[in-house]
C-alpha cells in the first residue's frame, strides 16, 4: 500500500509542476531539457520504490500510475471545469494584428517568440494576423486576416 501512496503522491507532484511551468515551455524542449527530464525520472523512481527493487513493486507503480493517469483522462473528458484545471485554456496572444501583451507575459512568451512561430506558419507580419493562439498543447496557432 506503501508503493500506491507514494506514486501517487509523485503522479499528483508532476501533475502540478507541469501545470507551473506552463505549457509553452513543455513545447519546446531543448537537449539539456530531455537530460533534466531523465535525470528527474531517475529521482522520481528511487523517491517512489525506495529501497523496493522487486518486479512486483516494480509493477504496482507502474499500474498505479497508469490507473492514476486513465482516471485522470476520464475526470478531464467528463467535466469541462476539470479538463480547463487539467489542461488549461487556450489563450489569445494576437487579435486582428494587435498584440496581447498581458498574454504574452502570463505564459512567459517574448515578441521574439511569437514572431518566429509566425514565421515558421508563412507570415510575415502580425498585422496579417486575425488571432494567434496558444493552444493547450503549447502550440500557436494563427489564422490569417481576410
Amino acid at each position: 500500500m506503501d508503493l500506491v501512496l507514494r506514486a501517487l503522491a509523485i503522479y499528483v507532484a508532476i501533475l502540478v509542476f507541469t501545470r507551473i511551468l506552463g505549457r509553452r515551455e513543455l513545447s519546446t524542449m531543448q537537449p539539456f531539457d530531455l537530460i533534466l527530464l531523465i535525470v528527474i525520472g531517475d529521482l522520481v523512481q528511487q523517491g517512489v520504490t525506495q529501497n523496493d527493487l522487486s518486479i512486483t513493486g516494480a509493477l504496482i507503480v507502474i499500474a498505479t500510475i497508469g490507473i492514476a493517469q486513465v482516471a485522470t483522462s476520464y475526470v478531464s473528458f467528463r467535466s469541462r471545469r476539470m479538463r480547463s484545471l487539467l489542461e488549461g485554456e487556450p489563450l489569445v496572444l494576437v487579435e486582428n494584428g494587435n498584440v496581447i501583451e498581458r498574454n504574452l507575459s502570463r505564459e512567459r512568451l517574448t515578441m521574439d517568440d511569437l514572431t518566429e512561430q509566425a514565421r515558421k506558419s508563412e507570415i510575415e507580419s502580425l498585422d496579417q494576423v486575425k488571432w494567434a493562439v496558444l493552444e493547450t498543447n503549447g502550440e500557436i496557432s494563427f489564422i490569417k486576416q481576410q
